[in-house]
């Protein structure tokens, strides 16, 4: 008699839940556990401040006890670690059952509050692995966000306290795309960037942003005859609007604008719901020139996004000569 493959996909679905939530349980215990020897380091360490290098001595000295008997867990870079991990969260119910010591490690670090704030919100809100955290991190995300919005609309955002209303508080401009694993002095099709995207589709959701959907590639539409495609189609849940990609892999030109802008008002009126927002598009472009953007669209514009990509990794020094041009552009703004 053969068993039915529903009965066995049940049951695989059962231990696997079980097993994800005994990790989960598991992980809880050890984040507790390492907040409360913490805890005790710093209390006992307060009690003998007066005594010269007294907080170097307790952690030696525990160190040598505890590591023998349980391992590298203890050593003395450990137990430092968990001396600042109940520093930085001395409210034990601030703590994210979410969250393992990985991400917890990883966290401490940051000596920037709103930054700190920022991904724990997202980390949990989104469910990020370790690694997952620790590479929006590398990317300078909170960075790039802070190019087109204020700290608190940021935070608000990532807290889910407010739904954002712009596609620029969402969208990063650079996107930062070096997982596609393209070599950045190489030239390219826009075909090959397209394809690479979607063989990569999951880490392109985890950088374009909260609350998006793939929809379709090359999506034809036909006006009175003539024939289109639209490189990626995505939906937001959050903006609740579709949002169009258009990938241009040379300096971005504002015929690249008037053609995308001509898909966007085509979803508007033959695809978009009565109850759905205004289609929104976004220009992934090598190079752009932002006067060219801003004088070829409306100054009321919210459909359309310019962002560039990079095929690697920000360096903090980039990301500081973005924001001086920024704040140079809004200060040029006052004074017009």
């Amino acid at each position: 008699m053969e068993l039915k493959k529903e009965l066995i996909h049940q049951i695989q679905s059962i231990i696997a839940s079980a097993r994800e939530r005994a990790i989960r349980s598991v992980d809880s215990e050890r984040v507790l556990m390492y907040w409360q020897i913490g805890k005790v380091i710093f209390e006992e360490e307060q009690e003998g401040k007066d005594r010269a290098g007294y907080g170097n001595f307790l952690i030696k000295s525990l160190s040598e006890t505890l590591q023998p008997q349980f391992g590298t867990g203890f050593s003395y870079r450990q137990l430092n670690w968990y001396r600042q991990f109940y520093r930085t969260f001395p409210i034990v119910s601030a703590l994210r059952t979410q969250l393992s010591w990985t991400h917890y490690k990883t966290l401490i670090s940051f000596e920037n509050h709103d930054k700190r704030e920022f991904y724990i919100a997202e980390a949990t809100k989104n469910n990020w692995t370790a690694r997952q955290l620790e590479r929006q991190i590398n990317s300078q995300l909170f960075e790039r966000l802070l190019l087109s919005n204020d700290v608190q609309a940021v935070l608000a955002v990532a807290r889910e306290e407010k739904l954002p209303s712009d596609a620029r508080e969402i969208i990063k401009d650079p996107m930062v795309l070096e997982f596609l694993g393209l070599r950045r002095e190489a030239a390219y099709y826009e075909k090959d960037l397209e394809g690479a995207i979607i063989t990569h589709l999951q880490d392109f959701l985890l950088e374009i942003g909260n609350g998006f959907s793939f929809v379709a590639r090359q999506k034809r539409i036909h006006i009175e005859g003539d024939e289109f495609s639209i490189d990626l189609v995505f939906y937001n849940r959050l903006l609740q609007c579709f949002v169009l990609f258009e990938i241009k892999t040379a300096k971005l030109t504002h015929q690249d604008i008037g053609q995308l802008q001509m898909y966007v008002n085509f979803y508007d009126r033959f695809e978009k719901q009565d109850f759905e927002n205004p289609t929104i598009g976004i220009l992934l472009c090598a190079d752009k020139n932002d006067a060219v953007v801003k004088i070829t669209l409306p100054e009321t514009n919210k459909s359309i996004v310019a962002s560039k990509y990079q095929l690697y990794l920000p360096t903090e020094q980039q990301l500081i000569a973005e924001v001086q041009k920024e704040i140079d552009r809004m200060d040029q703004k006052v004074m017009e």
